[in-house]
Formats: structure tokens, sequence, C-alpha cells
């Protein structure tokens, strides 16, 4: 009588049951079959996972085909957990490393990136990465205390495909930048130059260096007459927190008669007859962010803020009327 276990076999044939894994060398794929794969990961996967793994792994994240847009709000959002801002952020250690990735993927590009999302640069990287992005049409570089009129320049004169940029909380960049950006875009249509929260600092207070606090630009008018001068294509201008009375608005309306957006929350140069006077001429306009902003008793006290009590027409219970 014949063994079952060997019946079994005879049913199952001779081959023995043990499953054999094929073994792939990963890093022997196609270049352009890493390339593929790595469009479908994040900018930080990319940066700290593909580009750690081997030689030919990082050969391929490299690929200008994966630059044409270096976006790192994403990532600021995230490291954030719910906040907007970082003190580690405001310091030249971080600075550095935000430098280094601008650097990086300018050279990295090959003249193909199309958009940059930044914060906290310096100067001399944002000068780097203009000369070598002839095609670049958004440009976002807010909260970069390092930032001049220096590196604006050669953004106005390298990347004359600008249509958007945001400049917001950049103190040292003048109503110059404005103009030359102005001149030598033709195409830009949306311009955000906010500025941090003067009226009421407390929330920037243990964030942001309290020297550059107190730097805020005074020139709102100034640069409110470069803005109308120079940019008359503007569809989308956000000037958050500036200082410009209705003299500088009036100016920016009768010139830029295609905004569709105009933000000027915080504005507490401006009354609600103002804002009426001024908007009459914006006939496209589809969104005004008016100045309403709650200013605390304990910021504009009667002792150190006394003339503002001859504008009763602005408040109203500590809060714009507009």
């Amino acid at each position: 009588m014949e063994d079952e276990s060997s019946v079994g076999d005879d049913c199952l044939g001779s081959e023995p049951n043990e499953v054999v894994m094929e073994i792939r060398d990963w890093s022997e794929l196609t270049s352009v079959c890493l390339t593929n794969i790595f469009h479908r990961l994040s900018l930080e996967d990319r940066w700290r996972g593909a580009m750690l793994a081997c030689r030919s792994w990082l050969e391929a994240a490299k690929d200008p085909a994966l630059f044409s847009s270096f976006d790192l709000e994403p990532a600021f959002e995230a490291a954030g957990a719910g906040r907007s801002d970082s003190p580690f952020w405001w310091t030249p250690a971080f600075q550095r490393r935000v430098d280094a990735m601008l650097r990086s993927v300018s050279e990295f590009c090959a003249g193909g990136v199309r958009e940059i999302r930044v914060r906290h640069c310096s100067d001399v990287s944002l000068a780097y990465a203009a000369e070598r992005s002839p095609n670049l049409e958004i440009l976002s570089v807010k909260n970069s205390r390092s930032i001049t009129d220096a590196s604006i320049s050669i953004v106005a004169s390298r990347c004359p495909l600008i249509r958007e940029l945001d400049i917001s909380n950049c103190y040292e960049i003048s109503y110059k930048s404005l103009e030359m950006i102005g001149k030598n875009c033709p195409s830009l249509t949306v311009l955000k130059r906010n500025l941090l929260n003067w009226l009421d600092p407390s929330q920037h207070t243990g964030i942001v260096p309290e020297e550059y606090l107190r730097a805020c630009p005074q020139d709102g008018d100034r640069e409110a007459t470069s803005i109308a001068q120079f940019m008359p294509r503007l569809k989308h201008l956000e000037l958050r927190f500036s200082k410009l009375t209705i003299n500088g608005l009036i100016s920016i309306t009768e010139r830029c008669q295609d905004l569709e957006k105009l933000d000027l929350f915080g504005c507490a140069n401006l009354t609600s007859r103002a804002l009426e006077q001024a908007s009459a001429n914006l006939k496209n306009l589809k969104d005004l962010i008016r100045p309403n902003f709650y200013i605390p008793r304990s910021v504009y006290h009667a002792e150190r803020y006394g003339h503002w009590r001859l504008y009763d027409e602005r408040f109203q219970t500590n809060v714009f009327q507009i």
C-alpha cells in the first residue's frame, strides 16, 4: 500500500512547496522610471528620502523636471503644527538651511523653475536663484528679514515673466523694489505687500525679533504711489497693516482699475469715508477686505495715543466702524 504522503506528492508534483522570492536591485531602475516615481512624492520625501538612498536615486532626484515648482509652504504649515510662525525660523541658522535648499534647487532646475515659495531666505540666495531662473513666474519670499532692494533688482532684471509676487513682512525692501518690478515685469497681476501687525504686536512677541518689529516701514503712501505708477495691471493687491493714507489709496484706485481683490485689513489710517471715495473707481472689484481690526485699549491708551481721540469716526467700541 502506497504511503499517503507519496500519493500527495505525486498529485501535487515533485516541486518543493517553498516560495522563491525574486531579488531585485531597485538601484538599477532607469532614470526615466525613477523620475516618474519621484514625481508622485512630496518635496520633503524626495529631499529626505530618495536623495539619501543611493547614488543613482540621488541623480534621478535632481532631474530638472522635478523642480519646475519649489514650494516650501506645505512644509512650513506642517512644521508649524497650527501656528503660522516659529522663533527658530527667524534665526540665522534656519536661514542658512533655507538658503542651501534654494541654491541647490537653482542648480538642479537648469533654468526651468517657474514657481518659488519660500520664507526666511537671504539676499544672496535669492539673487543666486534669480540669475538662474529666467522662466520664473511666481515668487514668494515672505518673512525674509535679510532681503533688500539689491536682490529684488536682480529678480526684476532676470525674471521678466513674474506674474505673482509676495514680499510680505520683508522690511528691508523699499518702494524702489516696487518700481523696478513694475517696470520690468509687465505680466504682474498679483502683489502681496503685507506687514506684521504693528497695531497689536503682542501676537508676535517672543517669535519675531523685537528690533525687527520696530522697523516696520513707515512710507505707505510712497509705496502706494509706486504701485499705482508702475503696476497698473494688478488684479489682486494685499496691503495688510500698511500705513498708507487716503492719498495713497486714491492713487492706487485711480491707476489700477483692473483690481478684483483689494485687502486693506489693519490699515489704521483709512476711514470708511476714504474707502468709499477710493473704491468708487474700481468697477471690477469683487472682493474688498476692509480695515476692520480690534484695537486693545492697552495698546492705544490715552497717554501715548491721545491724538487718536480726534478721529472718533474711525472707532466704535474699539473696532473700526468700516
